[in-house]
């Protein structure tokens, strides 16, 4: 499950620049594209600087978190000072020109907190390295389609897959995570959707793959859906498939809050003869999120105090918005609670947080219908329904959906409901993405050129394939 902040560049660790000998070059010529990466976070950010007769433009690139274009506000060169600011992302940055060099020493500042980052002028264009991604021609048929959500109004755009040989094909639905996305599930430069559907209708397994709603081509407002909202997407996905004369049965694959749809969807169809999970949630969501924050704090380097302070406050703000039914009061409750926590920071805690109300407005997503709705949710009832055959997967290293507490909920889930026809694996070194990975933090995404690991991308096509043997 992805976190709904959209870009955001995560800061570690504070570094004070000193002993550094700069040159003054006041005839340097700044236009042009610069690059540096963030240090001790290794995420690389592309500033793109143009001058007009109104000043200098600036647009940032973070080609491993997938960001572009993002547009600057003002951009000031002045006595080898270099100074820009991103309001839409609430970050800028400050750095020194270094002639002997040729580097920007400086900073990002974001969120209260700053990281070192240099930059040098490139010419060299920045590429990412993903090498699964499929070249066309592909050696199967490939179909854009589009289908109605009557209930909601809105219309969906997709991609239909399928092999050149034969005339009807088990098919599969694939169901996005959290945050509005594209038909290839897009993130960081990776489409894991895309690299999915190649390797399965290249064994021979047809796939759906569509826009979010308010996404691409899909039409509606994604901002204002909740996760029930987005079930109704997939069924009239599901719906569209049954009229389709080459579609043989229908299976649903989903990914992270994907795999939290694809059993409501089941449990509304009649037509659904298998269910993937992938990194799905089991437990109670508001326990997925609070344990959620602790993992990605902990590999972070946070401080067992911060970390159980922050959970303490999670668990009440979550509470709040569990029981209360009026926005309004829950707001105010959160306040009042955000406020005494903030009391109780230290003076630098408070100075890296900023202001009370910058505090305030970190917990304001809870508010949102797709956070209301979330919270709230238990997915047991609905997995407990689940009478069709079901492969559960997970990375070990995933710190968005534990594998450990996810896993044996989805098992006892299915135990209870009685379900003899399912598969729990648990795949060792993989990510929340089932990518290779070091720590599984999020940060680490965008910088690793895997898109799907081999071994799960097997593990799904064998286990659709030979289900029923």
């Amino acid at each position: 499950m992805k976190t709904r902040n959209g870009f955001s560049i995560i800061i570690l660790i504070l570094l004070v620049l000193s002993n550094l000998s700069f040159a003054q070059s006041d005839s340097l010529n700044i236009e042009g594209t610069w690059l540096g990466t963030l240090e001790f976070v290794g995420l690389r950010i592309v500033f793109h600087i143009t001058k007009t007769p109104d000043g200098y433009k600036t647009t940032l690139d973070s080609p491993d978190q997938g960001a572009n274009d993002i547009p600057g506000g003002q951009t000031t060169f002045s006595s080898n000072k270099l100074d820009i600011d991103f309001p839409i992302i609430q970050g800028s940055y400050s750095g020194v020109y270094d002639a002997s060099n040729l580097t920007f020493v400086g900073k990002w500042f974001q969120g209260g907190k700053s990281i070192p980052l240099n930059i040098k002028k490139t010419e060299h264009e920045i590429k990412l390295d993903r090498p699964q991604e499929p070249k066309k021609p592909y050696p199967y048929n490939e179909e854009e389609v589009s289908f109605k959500n009557d209930s909601a109004g809105i219309e969906l755009a997709g991609t239909f897959t399928y092999p050149k040989e034969g005339k009807k094909f088990i098919t599969v639905l694939l169901i996005p995570g959290s945050g509005p996305h594209n038909r290839d599930e897009e993130i960081m430069g990776h489409k894991p959707f895309l690299v999915l559907s190649d390797y399965l209708t290249r064994h021979g397994i047809a796939v759906l793959r569509y826009d979010d709603r308010g996404v691409g081509k899909s039409t509606g407002n994604y901002a204002s859906a909740n996760t029930k909202d987005l079930s109704t997407d997939a069924l009239a996905a599901v719906n569209y498939l049954k009229t389709r004369k080459d579609v043989k049965e229908i299976g649903l694959i989903g990914h992270s809050e994907g795999g939290m749809i694809a059993p409501m969807v089941a449990d509304e169809s009649k037509n659904i003869s298998f269910v993937v999970l992938m990194a799905a949630p089991g437990i109670p969501c508001d326990q997925l999120l609070l344990k959620q924050a602790y993992s990605i704090g902990k590999i972070s380097g946070e401080s067992e105090t911060a970390l159980r302070k922050t959970m303490k406050l999670n668990e009440i703000v979550y509470n709040i918005v569990k029981t209360e039914k009026d926005s309004a009061k829950d707001w105010t409750k959160i306040t009042n609670i955000a406020n005494l926590f903030y009391e109780s920071l230290t003076d630098e805690n408070k100075r890296e947080i900023g202001s009370v109300e910058n505090f305030e407005n970190q917990l304001k997503p809870v508010l949102t219908p797709w956070y209301r709705y979330f919270i709230r949710y238990n997915p047991a009832p609905a997995l407990e329904k689940l009478k069709c055959p079901v492969l559960a997967l997970n990375g070990s290293k995933d710190v968005q959906v534990s594998p450990k507490e996810n896993l044996a909920a989805i098992k006892n889930a299915l135990t209870k409901g009685g379900n003899k026809h399912f598969k729990i694996v648990e795949l060792d070194g993989l990510n929340h993405l089932f990518q290779t990975a070091d720590t599984g933090l999020p940060a680490e995404y965008g910088k690793i050129s895997e898109t799907i690991s081999p071994k799960a991308l097997e593990l799904i096509s064998n286990w659709i394939l030979n289900k029923s043997k």
